[in-house]
């Protein structure tokens, strides 16, 4: 990755038209742009940013059984009145669409109703349960306000995934152990201290739900936190009755502002028994399958490590998500620095480690302010001073000083696991 030859414009000129302190960071650094009010295009560090998200997500799904599809966008609307989701008035944020037929087709904001339809074909014995299927993909919400950024987008990149299961027993087990993955991703991704699984409604299915929810001044949902369980409660649930439920104490709890970065929900047979998909139990008895759906908004984390982690010089990715783990700049156009660079650069890369390599003929001062604003974890000079000590500067993103490391400490700390 060559700056000289990569798609990468920054700027110093804060959007006007941008609210939100994560899109203003995201466009200045050249991470994204915008096309409109909630939708945005996602430069070639941008979409290795959100890739890194999207790794870890797949990653502890599939760890718990998930397998990953690629579902349509359009969606038919007879699947949806069968299950009364297509009127307007149940589900008000639908973008639709008309074949030239004059046929009509929702443009895919969630999927139960597909999935559920498709699976008709391949489950009818017990045997072929439970089944877990999951997708990362782009989804399209009509929302009325648009004006958070990643954090709430008309469109976004969401990894939802749906569980079938022969009874409420497999579906719980199976519902803790999503539970348990997602808090995984939070804690790889640098936010696990300060994101806690939250109870909340549970609608018509069940009692509660569960929302895992990040403190950010930034937060739309207010909840109330026991630090000692690592559990909240959603203000909305938010009474004495629900708090003895739960074994919590009022006086234990601390008020908060947060961002909701995924959810759970139990589904029970809905969507399955709307759309006709049963299975044929050990004793012959058709039976209704136990659904669930566990989303996670993967652009939205994006956003929200954005806001989160950043300071007054920029972004300041966790290492697990940046574009790259070392910022390498040249300084200046002696023959024996750009020799140096360009052989530690190769190193580097041979070693397995991602380097963004600032090969570009700006001042010093340019290539300091963009290796701060992009917040790659590493920062690397190669300079007159540092070819005469025989060594090179480090410095990470959130040290105020650099050090002088020799080549050897240099790949050991680079390619150490954190």
């Amino acid at each position: 990755m060559r700056l000289s030859k990569y798609f990468v414009k920054t700027s110093k000129t804060v959007p006007a038209d941008e609210q939100a302190r994560n899109a203003q960071l995201l466009i200045q650094a050249g991470y994204i742009h915008k096309e409109m009010a909630g939708v945005y295009v996602y430069f070639t560090l941008g979409k290795k940013v959100i890739d890194n998200i999207s790794q870890i997500v797949r990653e502890e799904m599939n760890a718990i059984g998930g397998n990953e599809v690629q579902m349509s966008v359009l969606q038919p609307k007879e699947i949806w009145e069968k299950t009364g989701r297509w009127d307007d008035k149940v589900v008000d944020n639908w973008f639709k669409t008309k074949l030239s037929s004059g046929a009509e087709l929702g443009v895919g904001l969630t999927h139960e109703e597909p999935i559920t339809d498709f699976l008709r074909e391949y489950i009818s014995s017990y045997k072929d349960l439970p089944v877990y299927i999951y997708q990362i993909q782009t989804k399209f919400r009509n929302e009325l306000r648009a004006k958070s950024g990643l954090m709430r987008g008309r469109e976004f990149l969401m990894k939802d995934l749906y569980s079938f299961s022969r009874n409420q027993k497999e579906h719980d087990d199976f519902y803790e152990k999503a539970a348990e993955a997602y808090l995984r991703v939070y804690e790889r991704l640098g936010l696990g201290d300060i994101t806690f699984r939250t109870f909340a409604s549970g609608g018509i299915f069940s009692q509660f739900s569960d929302e895992f929810q990040t403190l950010s001044h930034v937060g739309e949902d207010t909840i109330f936190v026991d630090e000692n369980k690592r559990v909240a409660v959603n203000k909305e649930v938010y009474n004495d009755e629900v708090l003895n439920q739960l074994g919590l104490k009022k006086e234990e709890l601390v008020e908060k502002k947060a961002v909701e970065v995924g959810n759970i929900f139990s589904l029970g047979s809905k969507y399955s028994d709307a759309l006709d998909v049963y299975f044929t139990d050990e004793n012959g008895q058709q039976q209704s399958i136990i659904m669930g759906c566990y989303g996670i908004g993967i652009s939205r984390l994006m956003g929200l490590l954005a806001e989160h982690f950043a300071d007054e010089k920029g972004l300041v990715w966790p290492e697990s998500v940046a574009p790259a783990k070392v910022y390498l700049a040249s300084i200046g156009n002696d023959e024996k620095v750009i020799k140096s660079a360009d052989e530690l650069y190769d190193r580097l890369t041979d070693n397995g480690v991602e380097v963004i390599y600032d090969d570009r003929d700006l001042r010093p001062g340019e290539k300091f302010a963009d290796a701060d604003l992009l917040g790659i974890p590493y920062r690397l000079v190669v300079s007159s001073k540092t070819v005469e000590q025989d060594g090179y500067e480090l410095k990470k993103r959130t040290d105020d000083t650099a050090e002088l490391v020799n080549s050897g400490k240099l790949i050991e700390i680079l390619t150490s696991k954190n």
